[in-house]
């Protein structure tokens, strides 16, 4: 698999117009003008770096959102950056946006926005009164350029320059842009803003020049069709962007392959969340493991999924392993049949078995082909991190250990000593062999108990044992010979037992993976667990999710995760 090819740094044919002075470049949607993680540059400006050259010279003076699309101006010379620094400052650039809307208003076919913008909670900006402390003036002509039935297609001429400036006025005149899940836009392929044109006199000539880049197909297919849910699998144009955007978002995960931070396993599409309901796809070194949730819906037709496989696997990946879902996958009693989850590659050529993959520098074993699971649960790759962060010099239990990711995570982060707790022998001979491919197997005392979670956490409890980190993620449903766990209605009780053999000042990791469980749900329940466990909580930190797992508008992450730390 050739890593460049399928994440190249840099399309020579976003460029519209260079010239000595200016770069004009059409930005896909993805791409972030600015990274959120400066340790895995993925933003435009460090990709025109690794295409063109680290010396080249490039001036920024404007920035659109990661998932916001169109044209951008950049500086070539330091020379260009007075001219063009002054007319930005005195408002001479004209910037044109398109944005699909769900409804606008008849009657309304120009009019201008005038509101006032303060930072809000969780990355949202809002409108406030002029007089509210950081309130800057936002002002947005807006212009219906088509009507599709209640659906409108509207023209915004930014006069200012605010964060979220085009997003939060609309949304604030109730009209949020199409597919914004951060401001309750209606569902669409992507976010359903574009940069149109800019406007500008050449810093070398004073001519004033447009630069324009055509909206997207996503904005007349939204438009015309509205969101087509499963349809977009039977529009190859639209399946193949829809994927293309996928990969290109995971761009700073798919260089990431070496080094002291190399992840080679990663999300690449997460169903909704990437426009492609009931479809995730993960990457494992070289091989692409594509699931399909649901037996019936999108699936019950096999020339969809072939169509799916055999663009995936025109990415250049080395092969390809399926994964059919079911709807009640839980009750299964055997994960490894074939017809859900062959044993050979449906395209391409098999992986090794067992296959190394590396996460943030740790190296781990999973095989792809051993059933409906691979070994490795690959959305708690930030709190793996995490665990390695804090585990230095601390005693952790890891519950419902499976293959024991989070203690590797605390072995190498310099536990001195783990616990992992499954009732598997089978999963836990995979944890030594974790442990084992990672070097720490015999760096600590590491102990794998072959035992029922629940009955060793009663039996701690009652020895009084106390440990510094532990780590609680179990199944959704669970059913032994003594007892049957459900997450819904047992957690608390279960986070209780976990907490009461947490030392004072230690941290129990608590995780759940229940589309029904609402992160304020999962909050309560850990408060109701200290209660039980007549311990007091210094601190509870909802976590985040990885960035491959972004969320379909509407919805919130499946997995929910906090941080409690016991009082001391």
């Amino acid at each position: 698999m050739d890593r460049a090819h399928v994440w190249p740094a840099f399309n020579e044919a976003w460029v519209v117009h260079q010239d000595d002075d200016l770069l004009i470049v059409d930005k896909p949607d993805g791409i972030p003008t600015q990274a959120a993680d400066p340790s895995r540059p993925d933003d435009l400006i460090a990709r025109l770096h690794e295409a063109r050259g680290k010396d080249a010279y490039l001036g920024v003076h404007q920035r659109l959102d990661r998932d916001t699309s169109g044209v951008l101006l950049l500086t070539r010379r330091r020379e260009a950056n007075g001219s063009v620094a002054k007319q930005f400052e005195t408002r001479a650039v004209e910037k044109r946006y398109v944005a699909a809307v769900a409804s606008w208003p008849r009657g309304r076919e120009r009019v201008v926005l005038r509101d006032f913008l303060a930072p809000g909670d969780a990355g949202r900006m809002q409108v406030v009164e002029a007089r509210a402390k950081g309130a800057q003036e936002a002002i947005t002509r807006v212009r219906v350029l088509e009507r599709v039935g209640e659906r409108a297609l509207l023209e915004l001429v930014l006069e200012t320059g605010r964060t979220h400036q085009a997003r939060v006025q609309l949304a604030h005149a109730r009209a949020p842009i199409a597919g914004d899940s951060l401001y309750g836009g209606a569902p669409a392929p992507r976010l359903l803003l574009h940069a149109r044109s800019i406007s500008l006199a050449h810093p070398a000539t004073g001519k004033r020049t447009t630069w324009e880049a055509r909206a997207p197909v996503e904005f007349d297919s939204w438009l015309r069709d509205g969101d087509r849910g499963d349809g977009i699998y039977d529009d190859d144009v639209l399946l193949g962007r829809a994927i293309e955007r996928a990969v290109r978002r995971r761009y700073g995960l798919g260089r990431a392959f070496d080094g002291e931070r190399a992840t080679t396993c990663f999300r690449v599409v997460n169903e909704g969340g990437d426009a492609l309901p009931k479809l995730a796809v993960d990457l494992y070194g070289d091989h692409l493991v594509v699931q399909l949730y649901g037996d019936d819906g999108p699936w019950a037709d096999r020339a969809r999924r072939e169509r799916v496989l055999d663009r995936l696997f025109s990415l250049g990946v080395d092969g390809i392993y399926l994964k059919i879902r079911p709807k009640q996958a839980n009750t299964l009693v055997d994960t490894r049949r074939d017809d859900l989850a062959p044993a050979a590659p449906v395209r391409g050529i098999a992986a090794s078995d067992p296959l190394l993959v590396h996460e943030e520098g740790v190296p781990l074993v999973v095989r792809l082909g051993d059933g409906l699971s691979t070994g490795l649960f690959l959305d708690q790759r930030s709190n793996r991190l995490r665990m390695r962060e804090m585990a230095g010099g601390t005693s952790v239990v890891n519950l419902f250990a499976y293959t024991c990711g989070f203690s590797v995570a605390a072995a190498v982060g310099g536990a001195w000593r783990t616990i992992s707790v499954d009732a598997s022998v089978a999963a836990l001979e995979r944890g030594r062999e974790n442990m084992r491919a990672a070097g720490m197997l015999d760096a600590a005392e590491h102990h794998f108990v072959a035992e029922d979670a629940f009955a060793w956490l009663a039996a701690a409890g009652r020895k009084k044992e106390r440990h510094d980190i532990v780590v609680l993620d179990p199944p959704s449903y669970s059913t032994t010979k003594k007892r049957r766990f459900v997450a819904e209605s047992d957690y608390a009780d279960l986070a209780a037992a976990a907490l009461a053999i947490v030392r004072p000042g230690g941290k129990l990791l608590a995780c759940v993976n229940h589309r029904g469980i609402s992160p304020g749900k999962f909050r309560r329940a850990m408060f109701d667990a200290a209660r039980s466990a007549r311990v007091e909580l210094a601190q509870v930190k909802d976590l985040s999710t990885p960035a491959d797992y972004p969320v379909a508008p509407g919805e919130t992450s499946h997995l929910k995760s906090v941080l409690a730390t016991v009082r001391r």
